[in-house]
């Protein structure tokens, strides 16, 4: 029987993430966290509202447009938020912080452009005797780290934030080993948590497809390291049962997938939908999907993966970074090497097989939870260990139908 922490409302977790101005994958993740913790403890959550000058943001035509569906819990008090230039958006945080007076502070970690932000929120919390706590997302954003400028500014300024950090949280053992590699954490206590599931879109009924054809999705931002132009390649390859639909938009210039898309040879069998779509329509591309197909050059963790699993369709993914831990206990999982189109193509083949069944998604927020009871237990912060029994989760089952 699966089991639950008693609430803790004695002990206050302040959480800071992405806000949902600037939305992205750890927009959700912040909310997701925000609320599963919000069962354990009392949270409240400062939000990033504006993280960088618009223009230089890959997203810049969607910034400030309501997207998203996800909503805060009503027991977590939000702050929202805080902006790049800082004045006087920071200071008022800092108040938020110092009136909401919480046990430890949470930095979720994605990018540079929050440095200077956490910079201060880290000094004032320390001020306080708050335990502050980075929650990595990755070592560094990839297309910040292509420029030297950036990598150099974050090398050099987020050592002064870890010299203050109490904990670190990871997705997997794969980031915890990048990342002792990359900062040398020395004896800073670490916990590996892995990425509880996205299965917040509103449901939306199976949609059957024509007899015969597999329809293969490809959902996510258009990057260089996801691998999108290996997919299209091996796409060619399969014959005339399969039908691709590519939803998501293009980001760092990387036009190449688009351009090998409208140059395939069966560009009649490919649907290109080149934009960030909102929560409202993201069910509706993964209930008409048979497999999901994620050919990621390197990664460490994958907002399309978990939202595939909760769907239950089977998956192709490369065996890269944390994908491996994410995705190593899914029945629906097709693990194949990265940067090769004719495995891909053989994976896509074997995953074919797997469809027209709900394979159990593995994921768990509660997992989440226990890892930062450990964390905090370790760190000082005082939680009880008493567990109860609990009917609010099932336990997974291979279900016959498909979302």
């Amino acid at each position: 029987m699966p089991v639950s922490h008693p609430r803790n409302a004695d002990v206050r977790v302040l959480v800071v993430g992405s806000g949902w101005r600037f939305l992205s994958g750890i927009s959700y993740y912040t909310c997701r966290l925000s609320n599963a913790l919000s069962e354990r403890f009392e949270v409240g959550t400062i939000l990033m509202r504006r993280l960088l000058p618009a223009r230089l943001y890959p997203g810049r035509e969607r910034v400030g447009h309501s997207l998203a569906d996800l909503r805060y819990a009503d027991g977590v008090r939000v702050h929202d938020g805080i902006d790049w230039w800082a004045v006087p958006s920071l200071a008022r945080a800092v108040a938020f912080l110092r009136e909401f007076r919480p046990d430890v502070l949470v930095l979720q970690w994605w990018t540079g452009a929050v440095l200077h932000s956490y910079l201060v929120l880290c000094l004032a919390a320390r001020s306080l005797g708050i335990k502050v706590v980075v929650e990595f997302h990755e070592v560094q954003d990839t297309g910040e780290a292509r420029h030297q400028w950036a990598a150099r500014y974050v090398r050099a300024c987020i050592r002064p934030l870890l010299r203050r950090t109490d904990g670190v949280v990871v997705h997997s053992r794969f980031d915890q080993a990048a990342l002792t590699e990359a900062y040398a954490l020395g004896g800073v206590p670490t916990e590996v948590a892995l990425h509880g599931p996205f299965d917040h879109h509103e449901p939306a009924a199976r949609r059957p497809g024509s007899d015969g054809i597999r329809r293969l999705l490809f959902f996510g931002t258009i990057r260089p390291y996801k691998g999108l132009e290996d997919l299209v390649e091996a796409f060619a390859a399969l014959g005339p049962g399969y039908h691709l639909t590519v939803v998501g938009e293009t980001w760092e210039g990387w036009t190449r997938p688009g351009e090998l898309i409208t140059d395939s040879p069966v560009r009649d069998r490919i649907t290109f939908v080149n934009r960030y779509v909102a929560d409202v329509e993201v069910n509706e591309y993964f209930a008409a999907a048979d497999v999901v197909v994620l050919p990621y050059r390197r990664s460490s963790a994958s907002g399309p993966l978990h939202i595939a699993m909760s769907h239950g369709l089977p998956v192709v993914v490369t065996a890269v970074g944390g994908l491996v831990e994410a995705a190593e206990g899914y029945s629906g999982t097709v693990f194949v090497p990265p940067g090769s189109p004719g495995e891909l193509q053989a994976g896509i083949e074997r995953a074919a097989g797997l469809a027209g069944r709900r394979h159990a998604d593995p994921s768990s927020w509660e997992r989440t939870v226990a890892a930062y009871d450990r964390l905090l237990n370790r760190i000082g912060v005082p939680i009880r260990q008493e567990r109860t029994t609990s009917s609010n989760q099932t336990v997974p089952l291979l279900s016959p139908d498909l979302r």
